[in-house]
This record gives C-alpha cells, structure tokens and sequence, in this order.
C-alpha cells in the first residue's frame, strides 16, 4: 500500500516515477520557504529603513519637540552669539545666542508641518478632481483638464511670489499657496492612472449593473490608484518643502519671531565663516529630510514590485 501510494502521487503530477522521485518532488518544496524570506525582506530595503527612521525622527520633532526642549526659542539666549557646538548647545548658537539645535527641533513643525498640510491638500483636492474627470468624461473632463492645465502655464516661484506679495506670508497662506500650485500636477497623475482604470471591464459591468459616478470613483477606480498616488505624495511633500524653504530664504515665508528652515539659514547666512554650525545645521535638516523621503519612495513594495514585472 505504501509503495503504491508514493509512485501515484508523482505520476499524477506528471512526474517520472523512481527511487529519486519523491526527493526531488519534496526539493521545492523544502527550498520555497528559504527564498520566500529574502523576497519579503528585499520589499522595504535597508535604504527604506533608514529613510523611514528619518522622516518618523522629523514627524515626531514636528509634533512633540518643541514641547519637550526646555531653551526659549524666541529669547536671546546666553550662549554667546555663534558660539561653536559644545556639550551645552550641540549645534551651536545662533546670531542672537539662541540655541540652535532647539531653533531646529521648533522650526521643524513650520516646514514639516506646513509642507505636510499643503502636500494632502494638494493631493486629495487633484485626486478628487482626478477620480471625478475620469468617471463622468465628457465636458466635466475638458473643463477641468483645461482649467488646471492654465495654471500649470504658469510657473510656480513666481506664482508663489505673487500670491505672497499681494496676501501676506502667514500660514493659511503659504499653505493655500503650495496646494493650488501642486494641485494640477496631482491632477494629471491621477487623471492618467483613473482613465485607464475606467475602461477595465469591471468597471464597464458595474455601470452596467445601475452603479452610479460616486460608487465607481471611490469603489472601483479608487483602490486601485493609492499606490501610485502615495509615491505621488511623497514627491509632492518634497517639492513644497523645497518650495516653502526658497520663499522663507528670500523672506517671504515663515516670519519671525517664529522660522522655518529655510529662515534659519537666511538668518545666520551672513556669518557662514565663524558661525558654519548655525548654517549648517538647518540645511543638513532639510536635505535629510527631502532624501529620507526619496528613500521611502524608492523602496516601496509597489514600485519594486512593477519595476520587476517591466523588466
């Protein structure tokens, strides 16, 4: 019964049936778990890691440092003024005394904080749009497309600085600011991703079952573009940062006595040969932040994923 048993299984399977046969048979299956292992772990690399280490450093610096650092961020501080990094002021001081490694934590939640806003703001309001062409068509698709298609005529530092001149530089406004600015970028994405999806033929029966617009954009064409429109985000979030740490370079951003990065360099810009540290600090910030993100991005499980299937 024994012997009968072990020859039928591999001759069901197509297998030549031998002494060796069931050794082999029971080889991949012995060897699956061994590569299923380093396939998950090849998911979300060790440059993936480190970049989400980073930005959760930021996010949380944004949302709880300024509550836990003990030195005054506005008050003149007693540290001497561009005193060089030493066991009481990590980063050195600032032009004023201040300490910078607290002007750094405090104007974490102005850029992570403001980018962070503006970039949902831009990218739920062109996903929206997006989801709402591509579903209805027709002359809602041409107008919309048409309407944010002028404002991405128009370039995006001057449109900033025009906008900021004539409104002021608070923060509804440099937040309102980025997001119309990077709304139709998100828009186009989105739109590409949704129309494609709409004509799957899913979709084409669940029309034809009664469904109406809203249930094919949020049930339909939706799930199926969040994982695009997430990497979409994260470059979003690094193009306001940027954008939001130029116009504050140039004043016209966060104004005192609160700043942003972008801020802290302009402030200490003029005293880069003796005081490097105050410079230097608030730009390291800034790029680290801006490739930690890019290092999230990279190493998504989606992007890998289709980057394999193109090649």
């Amino acid at each position: 019964m024994h012997t009968s048993t072990t020859a039928a299984a591999p001759a069901a399977l197509g297998l030549p049936v031998g002494p060796a046969t069931p050794a082999a048979a029971a080889l991949p299956a012995e060897a699956a778990p061994a590569t299923a292992a380093p396939r998950r772990r090849r998911r979300f690399g060790w440059g993936g890691l480190l970049g989400a280490a980073v930005l959760l450093f930021w996010l949380l610096a944004a949302a709880f440092g300024p509550s836990l650092m003990q030195h005054d961020m506005s008050a003149m501080g007693n540290g001497g003024v561009f005193a060089p990094a030493s066991a009481q002021h990590w980063l050195g001081t600032d032009y004023l005394g201040r300490d910078m490694l607290a002007r750094v934590i405090d104007g974490a939640r102005y850029t992570v904080g403001v980018a962070l806003l503006a970039t949902l703001l831009a990218s739920g309001i062109g996903t929206t749009l997006a989801l709402l062409a591509a579903a209805t068509g027709g002359w809602v698709d041409a107008l919309l497309s048409r309407t944010l298609d002028t404002l991405t005529a128009i370039p995006s530092k001057m449109f900033a600085l025009i906008i900021v001149a004539g409104f002021g530089s608070s923060i509804v406004v440099l937040v309102l600011t980025a997001a119309v600015i990077y709304v139709p970028g998100a828009y186009r994405i989105a739109r590409s991703l949704a129309v494609n999806i709409n004509a799957m033929d899913y979709v084409t029966v669940a029309r034809s079952r009664g469904e109406g617009t809203l249930y094919i954009m949020l049930r339909e064409i939706a799930p199926n573009i969040v994982g695009p429109m997430l990497a979409d985000l994260g470059l979003r979030f690094v193009y306001i940062v940027l954008l939001l740490a130029g116009l504050s370079f140039l004043g016209l951003g966060v104004q005192p006595p609160a700043a942003d990065w972008g801020s802290l360099v302009r402030e200490n810009i003029g005293a880069l040969a003796e005081g490097r540290a105050a410079v230097l600090a608030p730009a390291i910030a800034i790029a680290s932040l801006t490739i930690a993100v890019n290092l999230v991005i990279d190493n998504l499980p989606g992007r890998l994923a289709r980057e394999r299937g193109a090649r």
